[in-house]
Parts: C-alpha cells; sequence; structure tokens
C-alpha cells in the first residue's frame, strides 16, 4: 500500500494537479501510512508538513452533524424534531405557497428542501446571495438564515435528496439549544473529547496554515480573494479564504471549520470504532446507515446517504474500491475521506487544491491505492 499511496501522490504533485497534501491512514486503529508531501506554500516555499493546518470546507459537516446527534443522545434534540422549534422564524415555504415542517433527520440527510447556490442563470439561491459557507466574510447567521427563508423549498421536505446548507442551519439550533456558539458546542462535545486542539472555527497557529489553492489550465494558482473558478468540475465555485481570519463571519456547521489531518483522523476513529466517547454506539451504527433510500441513484449511482456523510450501497455499481456500507465524502478545499468498518479502515486525504484534492481524480487514486 504504501507504494502505491506513494505513486499517486507523487504522480498528482509532479504532474501539476495538487501543490501540496496529509494523507493519513490507519488500520485496524494503527496508523499504516502517514505522509506530507509537496508544498503548503509555494510562493513562500514552505514544504508541507503533517500538522499543517488547513481550510476543512465540508469536513466540517459530519462533525456538526455528529455534534447534533451527540445532543440527540443527551435528550436535547429529537430527529424528528421540527427545525422551529429552536429556530421559530425559520420557515421556508414551497412554490405553491406552503410552509411545511423540516426535521432535524432531514436535515441531516439533505432531504429538507434546501440547497446550494450554483452559477445557473436564475439560480434562486444565487440570487438571493445565499452564502456556501465558504464566502462572503463577515455575513451573520441571521442575515444568512433570511436569505435562506426567503428561497422556495426546491420540494417537499423528505421526498428527495438535494446537497445543501441543512447543516448550517443545524448549526444555528446547535447554538440556539446550548445557549452558546456552534464553536462552543462542537469543542464541548467533539473536539474536546477527542483531543483534537487545531480543529475549530478558528486558527491556533497562522504559521502553520496551508496557503489555499484553485485548479487552473495551467496548473494550480494561488487563491484571491474572492476566488472563482472558471471552469473544469469547480466551474462557479466562489472561495474566500480571509473568512478563515474573520471571526464576524458565521460560523458554518457545513464549510467553517479549519483542522489538520490527524485530529480528523482521530474523529473518524471514533465514528468507526463505536463513537466512544463522543456518540453511543447504536447512533453511529444508525447514522452510518443509508436513510434516502434511491433518492440519489440518479446523481450518484450505488451511492446513498446517511447522518454523516454518504453511504457505499453498491460499490461495484459506483465503480469504486469501498466494501458496502463504507461511509465517505470529501471537501471543496480539496479534501476526501473514507471508513470502511469491515475492513478496518479510516483514511483523510487534505490537500490544498481545489477542486482537485476533492472532486479531481486524486480522491478516487488514492482510494483505489489503499485498496491495491
Amino acid at each position: 500500500m504504501e507504494q502505491r499511496l506513494d505513486r499517486v501522490i507523487d504522480e498528482a504533485i509532479a504532474g501539476n494537479r495538487i501543490v501540496g497534501t496529509v494523507t493519513l491512514v490507519a488500520q485496524n486503529g494503527a496508523t499504516t501510512y502517514a505522509r506530507a508531501a509537496g508544498m503548503a506554500d509555494r510562493e513562500a516555499g514552505r514544504a508541507m508538513e503533517t500538522d499543517a493546518i488547513f481550510r476543512l470546507a465540508s469536513l466540517t459537516k459530519p462533525m456538526v452533524a455528529a455534534t447534533a446527534l451527540a445532543l440527540i443522545d443527551r435528550g436535547t434534540f429529537t430527529l424528528d424534531q421540527r427545525a422551529t422549534d429552536w429556530l421559530p422564524d425559520f420557515q421556508p415555504r414551497l412554490l405553491d405557497g406552503f410552509t411545511p415542517d423540516i426535521t432535524i433527520q432531514q436535515l441531516l440527510t439533505h432531504t429538507a428542501g434546501l440547497g446550494y447556490a450554483s452559477d445557473d442563470p436564475g439560480d434562486p439561491y444565487r440570487d438571493a446571495n445565499v452564502s456556501n459557507g465558504i464566502d462572503q466574510p463577515g455575513l451573520s447567521m441571521e442575515e444568512e438564515l433570511r436569505r435562506i427563508v426567503s428561497v422556495p423549498l426546491y420540494f417537499e421536505p423528505g421526498s428527495a435528496w438535494r446537497y445543501s446548507v441543512a447543516i448550517d442551519v443545524l448549526g444555528a439550533m446547535i447554538a440556539k439549544a446550548t445557549n452558546g456558539s456552534l464553536g462552543d458546542a462542537v469543542a464541548g462535545l467533539m473536539t474536546g473529547p477527542l483531543s483534537m486542539p487545531d480543529t475549530g472555527f478558528f486558527i491556533t497557529d497562522k504559521a502553520r496554515l496551508a496557503a489555499p489553492y484553485a485548479d487552473a489550465p495551467g496548473g494550480p494558482v494561488l487563491m484571491a480573494d474572492p476566488h472563482t473558478i472558471t471552469e473544469g468540475l469547480g466551474e462557479g465555485r466562489v472561495f474566500s479564504p480571509s473568512r478563515a481570519f474573520r471571526p464576524d463571519s458565521f460560523q458554518s456547521g457545513g464549510a467553517g471549520m479549519v483542522g489538520t489531518a490527524g485530529d480528523f483522523l482521530r474523529f473518524l476513529e471514533a465514528i468507526r470504532t463505536g463513537g466512544a466517547p463522543i456518540l453511543k454506539t447504536e447512533t453511529v451504527d444508525t447514522a452510518l446507515q443509508n436513510h434516502v433510500g434511491m433518492f440519489r441513484d440518479e446523481e450518484a449511482p450505488g451511492e446513498g446517504f446517511g447522518y454523516l456523510s454518504a453511504i457505499a450501497t453498491d460499490p461495484d455499481r459506483a465503480n469504486a474500491p469501498y466494501t458496502p456500507g463504507t461511509a465517505r465524502w470529501g471537501g471543496l478545499y480539496g479534501h476526501s475521506w473514507f471508513i470502511d468498518r469491515t475492513a478496518g479502515l479510516s483514511v483523510v486525504s487534505l490537500t490544498n487544491t481545489a477542486v482537485e484534492g476533492c472532486m479531481g481524480q486524486f480522491p478516487d487514486d488514492i482510494a483505489s491505492a489503499v485498496y491495491g
């Protein structure tokens, strides 16, 4: 496995597809591969180190979702509880004007009828300037929720699947339920118990922060602020790297955290081994089941979605090497991860290159190299 992973990483860097990466593999509780490669800051000549801090983007989602599950374990939330029980003004409507209930389970599974802004002409989320959690520094949670509510729901909650700002809404509910900030709740229920000192909504050491790069025709370019990717898989995606330095930005449950690969591996291993000390075993078992039926089948054949991530339901149909039941997802700044409990595997690969490290060939190559 080591030689295969080295080859994948070396080829991606030499081919100018990614700038740098930290890739970690744990099997049956032992770290069997750990490598930092390439550059953390190409322009400054700073090499990548294993303790580099990255903007996590959607790696934030499973940690915030797990925080909500911890509150369910404690009796604060229930899966069928309505969003309005904690956010009375959060009442988005369907196109016909009807205001349906939205539940915590629907938020966890992205079946609430919400969405993300795209670059499609007339996209309502774009027209309402709804944030994706990695742009618009200084935007408040109150304004973000107001903008989301101003947009009609895409569908009746529970009737379809659409990746969305749902975990941002869930994060706002967590903050309200715990009488503090989302960051405080995540620290108290997740990152504190798991000893993840560099993971949160604030950067602990700016000197270790990896510079952000974006796909471009001649190879990765250092991101501007804001930065829009103009072609390829990430076309139209907008990033504002300075958001990580702005405590006046709302704490995005969907994309707002920073952290290290080592920290995130500790979170994955806690989930893989049954949840202690953050979640009950039965809660983890339920979270890693497919809860969306065939809703995702057209978009992602062979995959469903649980409470934390996608779930591999038919890896052969997905042309993927995973074992059925594997949980996997990524982060738009350039990251991927998976948990295969059958094989005893937890794998995290963080890069500083959007979107190749998340949606390009690199994460597929990493998974293939792990399985051989």
